[in-house]
Parts: structure tokens; C-alpha cells; sequence
């Protein structure tokens, strides 16, 4: 019985004694070398010890001192022995240990592996996604125990990532290879630039052929394909959604101006203005609920939907029943009437809300990002955008389709004369008409809001885009200003992300000149006798 005790007691000795960090090494911690500190910090980074973690994190917060040849850390009025933790009395003439930005960088890299072995998942986790960026073959060992131990399947999967890494540049060929195939599944531009010295291909050192074994080469060659497949693959499907995203907002902007043309034959210029209404309703709901309802910030967007509505539809009535009205069929008058117009409402903006642009920020349930696969974070205002905008395009397609409204405006702009011979009071479905695309626009002006600066002039930005919509999907036709906008949205994407802006508005605009030489009606065509 006495010898077992005797064993226990000897066991745990050694265990503290195992514990506590070397002074001498602590002492380094504090060396005017930065070589010195930084090999200290990477020692004691690759064991699992509390106390270096406490040390570390001291160092990383400037707490750490040197006192003599006694390194202790400085808590407040609090003084203790930085390799044993115990309190001590408080030195005199001690000196803060210096920390550069090198050695900072150093003890981010430290702390994270150590906190590998947190038990807050959540600190393990930050911990596992830091190690991402930065690992070396050192830290191997710490990072092996850490994934032994480690119960979470998102963790695991980083750690085995952050593992993979660490052993590229280990001396055993089999150790790299396993490693290589390890990290081939991912999708990470850092980790395609780890992979590139090994594959030999350009991204190596100068006169690095890759690595000496040839397995290695070959796999590390076919990950770097892997992963620039992948990486293309996240590249298009964001430009797509990028101008889905753009579309949307075309689509908005162009419906109105779809259903105005089609039914009064306005080239309307101050279409791009009614946007702008709509912008700006957003910003003054925004600024209402702060001053009144701060507490319902968040919901300062849903409140400004019918206020944008109705706002853009009632200087519509304005404008068609005071200009646009005594116009009819003088296609040059009208055109310039609507281009004056649009200079008041630019300079009216300026008055009532100044000259430079107004801020008006994302609710909190639009803001962040959705990363469905690896690279691709998805902005949650620009899906937000695409809802409301499909919600919208349902609503215009039951109003045109399923009301006694939509039917009167179909028939006049299939046939005025013979709609106006049944009954149609074309006068008043004119006015509707107008204001039921002003109001749309001013829909499009609000979503526009979440994703691009409010100001006078915002609106001049869209009008040319809005009429090719117009004229490219056929006149009066909500299917076809649908594909026009969602397909310039896209398309005006992807050539971009090929030639850039400049180039990609040139194309999109020489393509729909000589598409609208070729078929002058747009994508569908209006049916009816009067077409003939």
C-alpha cells in the first residue's frame, strides 16, 4: 500500500513538474533577439499547456515584464511568476517586454493552436479557422492530438485541412503525398498556392522544378487543377448571381416603363427619376423610424414599400396630367418634355435633401452573406432583392391577367382606336397606366437603395439600361421584359468579369442594336390586327 502511494505521489510530481513551462525558455520570451522570441513562442505553442497558453496571451496583451532575469506577468496591480503563475511582490525596475507586428503575427498563430484544445467549441472553432491561413510543419504534432480529440465534424474538417498543411513540408515523401491528396478537396486559394511550389508550376520559387518525388509532383499538379476547377466553377456561379441581382433591379425599372410605352407610346425621361423617388422614400422611412421608432429600425424597409409606391405613382399623375397628356403622338415634344421634367425632379431632390448622396443602410435581416459552397458568399440584400423582385413581377402578372384593369390596358395597347370604340375609357386608363409604372419604378428606386448610393443623380444610371430592356423584350410584353432584364443582367456579368465594365456596356449595347435591326418587335411579339 505504501509503495503505491509512494508511486501516485511521484507520478503527480512529475506531471506538475511536466506542466510548467521552462524558465529559461520564458526567459526568451523577453530576449532583445526577435529570432529568439520567435522560436520561444513557436516551442511553446506546440504543446497543449495551459500555462503557455496563459503566458502567450499575457505576451499578446503587453503584460509580460522582465525584471532582473525574472520574467512575470503584470495584471493590474497584480504581479506573478510568468513560468510558475505564483504571485510575487512587484519589481521595481521592470522593463515591458517589446512585441513588433512580426511577433504579434507570431502569437496569433500560437494562441489559436492553442486554444485547439479549448472546451468552448465555439473558441475551438475560430481557433481551427485561423490555423487556415497560417500553419507550419511544426505544428503538426499539437495539431494531430488536437484532431484525435476533437468530437465536431466542421472542426475535424478544418483540423484535417490545418494537419494536411503542416505536413507539406515534412521530410517523409509518403507524409507529403498523404497530405496532397488531403488537401485536393479543397477549395481555397491559399491552399492552391501551398500546392503550387510542390506541383512545379508557375507560383514555385525561382529554379524550383516541384518537388523531388515525382508521386508528390503529379498529385500536388492534379489538386492545383482540382482547386482552380472549383474556384472557376464558384467564380461564374457568383457572376451569375451578380446579374441576377442586376437584372432584378432592371426588371423593376423596366416594367413600368414596359407598361407606359406600351400603352401611350411615351419615351418617358424622367423615368429614371421615379427610381430616385423611390430611394429617397426609403431613406426618409429610415429616418423616421430612427428618430420615433428606434427600436424597429429593422423593419424601416417593409414600412417604405407602399410609401415608395405611392409616392413615384403620384408625381406620375402629376406629371402625365399636367405635361404628358397634351403630348400624345408628338414623339420629339415628349421626349424633350420628359428630359426637363427630370432636371426638376433632380434639382428638387437637391433641394429637399442636399447634393451629396444620403445613406441608407441594410436592416439587419438583409445584411451578411450566405456561403452555399466554398468561396461563394452570397450577400442576403441581393436575395432579398430577387424575391421582391419575382414578388413583384407575380403581382404585375395577376393585375394584367386577372383584373378587369389589366384587361382594359391590354387592349389599348394591342388596338387604342377599337378599345376606345367598345368602351375602354382610354383617357383614365392612361393616367392608371402611367402612375401603375411610375409606382413600380419607385419599387425598383427602394430595392436599388440596399445595394448602391442615393443621391440626385442615380436615376440618369439606369434609364438607357431600362429602354433596352424595353426594346429588346418586345413592347408591352411582361415576358419579354423579363428575359430582356434577367439576360442583360448576366450576361453584362460575365463580360465584365472577362473585359471589365467599359468594355462589357459597349457589347451589351452594339448586340441589342443589331438584334433590334434584325427583329424590330423584341423578343415577343404583340398579337393582335393593329400589329399587321
Amino acid at each position: 500500500m505504501f509503495k503505491t502511494l509512494l508511486a501516485l505521489l511521484i507520478f503527480a510530481c512529475a506531471t506538475v513538474a511536466q506542466a510548467t513551462p521552462d524558465a529559461a525558455l520564458v526567459r526568451q520570451l523577453a530576449d532583445e533577439d526577435s529570432d529568439v522570441k520567435i522560436a520561444a513562442i513557436q516551442t511553446l505553442a506546440r504543446t497543449s499547456d495551459p500555462d503557455a497558453l496563459r503566458i502567450l496571451k499575457a505576451m499578446s496583451e503587453d503584460g509580460l515584464a522582465l525584471a532582473g532575469e525574472q520574467v512575470v506577468i503584470v495584471d493590474g496591480d497584480k504581479v506573478f511568476d510568468a513560468a510558475t503563475g505564483a504571485p510575487v511582490p512587484a519589481p521595481e525596475n521592470a522593463e515591458a517586454v517589446t512585441v513588433n507586428n512580426r511577433i504579434r503575427r507570431e502569437l496569433a498563430s500560437a494562441l489559436a493552436a492553442l486554444k485547439l484544445f479549448d472546451s468552448d467549441p465555439a473558441a475551438r472553432l475560430e481557433s481551427a479557422q485561423r490555423l487556415q491561413s497560417k500553419v507550419d510543419a511544426g505544428m503538426a504534432p499539437l495539431i494531430a492530438r488536437a484532431l484525435e480529440k476533437e468530437s465536431d465534424a466542421e472542426i475535424k474538417a478544418l483540423l484535417t485541412l490545418a494537419h494536411a498543411q503542416a505536413n507539406l513540408a515534412n521530410n517523409d515523401p509518403a507524409a507529403r503525398l498523404a497530405a496532397v491528396r488531403a488537401l485536393s478537396g479543397s477549395s481555397s486559394p491559399a491552399v492552391k498556392n501551398l500546392l503550387l511550389p510542390l506541383s512545379g508550376q508557375t507560383g514555385g520559387k525561382a529554379g524550383q522544378t516541384g518537388d523531388p518525388d515525382s508521386r508528390v509532383r503529379y498529385a500536388a499538379i492534379s489538386a492545383v487543377k482540382a482547386i482552380d476547377a472549383r474556384l472557376s466553377r464558384a467564380e461564374t456561379i457568383g457572376r451569375i448571381f451578380s446579374g441576377l441581382s442586376l437584372g432584378s433591379i432592371l426588371l423593376l425599372g423596366a416594367l413600368g416603363l414596359a407598361i407606359t410605352y406600351g400603352v401611350m407610346g411615351i419615351i418617358n425621361m424622367a423615368h429614371g427619376e421615379l427610381l430616385m423617388i423611390g430611394a429617397y422614400s426609403a431613406y426618409a422611412a429610415q429616418s423616421l423610424f430612427r428618430n420615433y421608432f428606434p427600436n424597429a429600425i429593422d423593419w424601416y424597409l417593409p414600412a417604405a414599400v407602399p410609401l415608395a409606391f405611392f409616392s413615384a405613382a403620384l408625381i406620375g399623375v402629376l406629371m402625365e396630367r399636367t405635361v404628358i397628356r397634351w403630348l400624345y403622338g408628338r414623339a420629339l415634344e415628349t421626349l424633350l418634355a420628359t428630359w426637363g421634367l427630370s432636371l426638376m425632379l433632380i434639382q428638387a431632390a437637391r433641394v429637399l435633401f442636399g447634393a451629396q448622396n444620403v445613406e441608407v443602410a441594410n436592416p439587419g435581416w438583409m445584411s451578411g452573406s450566405i456561403e452555399p459552397i466554398a468561396n461563394l458568399p452570397l450577400p442576403l440584400n441581393r436575395i432579398v432583392i430577387i424575391g421582391f423582385a419575382l414578388c413583384v413581377l407575380l403581382l404585375m402578372w395577376v393585375l394584367m391577367n386577372r383584373t378587369r384593369l389589366g384587361m382594359f390596358v391590354r387592349a389599348v395597347t394591342q388596338n387604342r382606336a377599337m378599345a376606345a370604340c367598345v368602351g375602354v375609357p382610354t383617357a383614365r386608363v392612361d393616367t392608371l397606366a402611367f402612375a401603375l409604372g411610375a409606382g413600380i419604378a419607385g419599387l425598383g428606386g427602394l430595392a436599388l437603395s440596399q445595394i448602391s448610393n442615393v443621391g440626385p443623380d442615380m436615376g440618369q444610371g439606369y434609364i438607357v439600361d431600362a429602354f433596352m430592356v424595353v426594346v429588346l423584350g418586345g413592347v408591352g410584353q411582361l415576358a419579354g421584359a423579363v428575359w430582356a432584364a434577367l439576360g442583360l443582367g448576366v450576361v453584362t456579368k460575365l463580360i465584365e468579369g472577362w473585359s471589365g465594365a467599359v468594355i462589357a456596356k459597349i457589347v451589351v449595347l452594339v448586340f441589342v442594336i443589331i438584334f433590334i435591326q434584325k427583329r424590330p418587335q423584341g423578343l415577343f411579339a404583340l398579337k393582335g390586327r393593329s400589329v399587321d
